[in-house]
């Protein structure tokens, strides 16, 4: 192995043959692993369609059109994953659970929600890492959604 002299560029050193880590169409970005932009207007289509027809969580949305709630909710998992940032561009941090202490997410409101993005994740046939990557985080930010004991 020769050292390069100053001033002499250095070229990439491939760890094994086959290392998918430098193969062109390798990725670390989770968002564009999954399929970008698509997927995840998906991933909100689906959600949103469950909540438009659930008695427990469509009052938590006041607007009469979910348009503005699903086109909030796509910038912030778009951004969260890796995507564009224009929810901080627009809205700044995220601020979850402030900006969602209004309404009362108590453990059932919980599961309905986990229901709903359950057959959201499931619409997206995600690989098993991908899927199940998306799932951990989806069931760990509904938990931590919660600021309300249960109705019974």
């Amino acid at each position: 192995m020769t050292i390069p002299s100053a001033g002499e560029p250095r070229q990439p050193r491939q760890l094994l043959q086959n290392d998918p880590f430098s193969q062109p169409g390798y990725t670390d970005n989770f968002y564009d692993a999954v399929g970008g932009h698509e997927t995840f207007v998906k991933l909100i289509d689906v959600f949103y369609d469950g909540v438009a027809s659930d008695p427990l969580l469509r009052p938590m949305y006041p607007e009469e059109d979910l348009g503005p709630a699903k086109r909030r909710f796509l910038m912030f998992l778009e951004q969260y994953w890796g995507g564009p940032t224009t929810y901080g561009e627009e809205r700044g941090h995220p601020r979850l659970r402030m900006r969602h202490m209004p309404f009362r997410v108590t453990p059932e409101a919980k599961e309905r929600w986990l229901h709903h993005m359950r057959t959201a994740v499931d619409a997206l046939a995600l690989p098993p890492l991908y899927e199940g990557t998306l799932w951990d985080y989806m069931e760990r930010a509904a938990l931590s959604m919660v600021n309300s004991p249960s109705e019974a």
